[in-house]
């Protein structure tokens, strides 16, 4: 659980207005009112830079909430 806490953070410093506490696994990241097509780059390269890990933008599109983002993450390690 705390490493979903640790990639909830890191998925949280992408955006200026997003606090941490307010973010769960249970997120459906793409409603939040900051979510763009630039910011699913954004985590594709924050993933590949902390996790040594390369996710397409298919991927990211067919994961729904934080923890499915999580699960793609532990699948590919």
């Amino acid at each position: 659980m705390e490493e979903l806490k640790e990639f909830i953070s890191k998925f949280t410093d992408l955006f200026d207005n997003v606090d941490t506490d307010s973010l769960s696994g249970d997120t459906e990241f793409r409603y939040l009112d900051e979510w763009s097509s630039l910011s699913a780059l954004s985590v594709i390269a924050m993933i590949d830079e902390e996790y040594g890990i390369s996710v397409s933008s298919m991927e990211i599109r067919k994961a729904a909430t934080l923890s499915d983002l999580f699960e793609l993450v532990k699948s590919k390690k």
